[in-house]
């Protein structure tokens, strides 16, 4: 039986119309091209985009590293910002409050801390020897493995052709060099970070409703608003319960350090509670300063492990009973994205970085969780695009079996 097959041949007008099947069937595989080209560029890009922004933000630090800083803080005073003007005190005043509610606890903070550590700081020269003193039963246990590392070390550096590598040590600035030479700087960024904070708060409401009054459709206004608020309610309820927590740790190791004759407890409770907002390696740190102000107290070498162990043991605690059930699964973040996150951010900001890593990531999670995340797998190993609301009725791609493109 001959089928009749159209001329190739023949003018446009004599051949057979498609059908709108074929006719949909086209365009959708078109637009489904379209789209894989439009995702395969927004991949690179956003790829290029993720390796060359931390060498940005780490070459303009002294510009995004107060503005970050601030915007972070700011957020999380949103909450108390609201409640002000909620009770119709104008939004400059009502910034002018929440600034001086943070200057206020941040000052209290730093200096129950940096007046006691100065001290203690001039007293670690004198008290290297009872350190060593103190170390002397567990520097006797190892002495054997010092010795052997130092043998070893020895016989390689005689081996034939080995040459020795000389290392040029600068001798570091005094503190009070260091403090005279970056007290201006951080100074000027301080003023600068607190000024962002200001005029971000005294203008929120309005800068809020102006974006939401701008989107083009009302369920664009909507979703605008939504994310908007989740943004805000989960950084400041995450800054504010674990400022709660750490505070409360804080104070309980601070009593339980005067307990066992501690000196300065409120300032090593003041440390503990500023280091547990760097997670995992926050209180590592701290555990180890108390450790070596055990160990310039007291004489006894068991006793000196005393404190540590008192705000491990509390730690654990907070960190596997507290902390859970006050933060609970809505702002639970995978450890493993927390500590990538501490890498990232610690490096291209050191100490402040790691304290904003967890904020920023939150904000960053929330505003992925809002908007949808890429579906990068489904690209990659499934002949989708980066979306992952794709149709389902595309038969061929490319000369292979369809399926779900997703």
């Amino acid at each position: 039986m001959n089928v009749h097959q159209p001329d190739p041949a023949a003018p446009a007008d004599e051949r057979p119309a498609q059908t709108i099947d074929e006719t949909f069937a086209d365009n959708a595989l078109i637009a489904y091209r379209r789209d894989r080209l439009l995702s395969a560029l927004t991949l690179i890009a956003g790829v290029g985009l993720f390796l060359g922004v931390p060498f940005a933000l780490r070459a303009g630090a002294e510009f995004f590293l107060p503005v970050t800083a601030a915007l972070v803080i700011a957020v999380a005073l949103v909450p108390l910002l609201e409640w002000l003007e909620r009770r119709r005190v104008p939004s400059p005043l009502a910034a002018l409050l929440c600034l001086g509610f943070f200057l206020t606890v941040a000052n209290v903070a730093v200096a129950s801390i940096l007046v006691p550590a100065t001290d203690w700081f001039a007293l670690l020269p004198d008290r290297i020897g009872r350190v060593r003193a103190t170390l002397s039963p567990l520097i006797e246990i190892y002495a054997s493995v010092e010795q052997f590392i130092d043998e070893t070390a020895a016989m390689i550096a005689r081996e034939p052709g080995a040459t020795p590598n000389t290392i040029a040590l600068e001798a570091p600035n005094s503190l009070f060099g260091l403090i005279a030479s970056t007290a201006p700087h951080a100074l000027v960024q301080a003023a600068f970070a607190i000024l962002v904070i200001f005029f971000f708060l005294s203008g929120w409401t309005r800068m809020r409703r102006r974006t939401i009054q701008s989107r083009s459709s009302f369920s664009s206004a909507m979703a605008t608003a939504r994310v908007i608020q989740e943004v805000v309610d989960a950084t400041s309820a995450y800054l504010g319960t674990i400022t709660l927590i750490n505070l409360t740790l804080g104070l309980l190791v601070a009593g339980a350090l005067w307990t066992v004759g501690m000196p300065t407890p409120l300032m090593w409770g003041g440390i503990v509670a500023l280091l547990n907002y760097v997670p995992y390696l926050g209180p590592i740190v701290a555990a180890l300063l108390l450790v070596l102000g055990g160990l310039m107290t007291f004489s006894d070498v068991w006793y000196a492990f005393v404190p540590a162990a008192i705000f491990i043991g509390m730690h654990l605690l907070e960190a596997n009973l507290l902390t859970p059930t006050l933060v609970g699964r809505r702002l639970t973040i995978n450890p493993l994205l927390i500590l990538v996150a501490l890498s990232y951010w610690g490096w291209v900001w050191g100490t402040t970085g790691a304290l904003l890593a967890v904020p920023l990531l939150i904000i960053l999670k929330t505003l992925l969780d809002a908007v949808g995340k890429p579906d990068i797998a489904g690209f990659l190993f499934e002949e989708g695009t980066l979306s992952t609301a794709m149709p389902d009725d595309i038969p061929h791609i490319g000369g292979t079996t369809g399926g779900s493109i997703a």
